[in-house]
């Protein structure tokens, strides 16, 4: 049996004829479905994945497209879950802004990059960073300083560091220098040092 491997859209397989050489094989076809076994199919994995976790609409869809479902099962099954309430992209998008800030200590970029991504719509996102203003942005970058800089921020190093930290987590380069500010004063008990 020859080696395989996971590649792009399909699988690769070794080429025996050619020692060494990798070529696309096609992935393996599912067994033809009647459209009741399929919305079956799309509705039993529909539940398996919100069971797990919660999705966007676009999550869902991208997940069942990849299982090779038909497009007519995949909207009637995204409907059924809708319609009982099991997939809601606004309940999607408050919790997981809500858990990366607490959790992870996200910022407003990176929360709304990562619905972007997800697929949910750009005013809903509007909507649910609405509540992210400038010192609550600040407050939450304070708090992942001290969090995650457990030391006093005594030299330029270890301030990029902090900066370096609060960007890669979505938060606007003048909220990271405030909040290096806040922090860096506490850590250092009589004010950061003169620049």
């Amino acid at each position: 049996m020859a080696p395989r491997r996971a590649a792009g859209s399909g699988a690769q397989q070794l080429d025996d004829a050619d020692a060494g050489e990798w070529r696309e094989v096609a992935p393996p076809r599912r067994p033809a479905l009647s459209p009741a076994e399929e919305l079956d199919d799309a509705l039993a994995r529909c539940y398996r994945h919100l069971g797990e976790r919660e999705h966007s609409a676009a999550e869902l869809r991208r997940r069942l497209e990849r299982a090779r479902l038909g497009g007519e099962a995949i909207d009637a099954a995204i409907a059924t879950v809708t319609q009982q309430g099991h997939l809601d992209d606004a309940r999607y998008a408050r919790l997981l802004a809500e858990d990366r800030r607490n959790i992870d200590g996200w910022g407003v970029e990176r929360i709304r990059a990562r619905l972007q991504a997800a697929g949910i719509e750009r005013e809903l996102i509007d909507s649910v960073l609405a509540g992210h203003d400038a010192p609550s942005e600040l407050v939450a970058a304070g708090a992942l300083l001290r969090r995650r800089c457990r030391g006093r921020l005594r030299d330029d190093r270890e301030r990029q560091r902090a900066f370096a930290i609060l960007i890669r987590a979505g938060y606007d380069s003048s909220v990271a220098y405030d909040a290096i500010r806040s922090v860096g004063g506490e850590a250092w008990g009589d004010g950061p040092p003169e620049p």
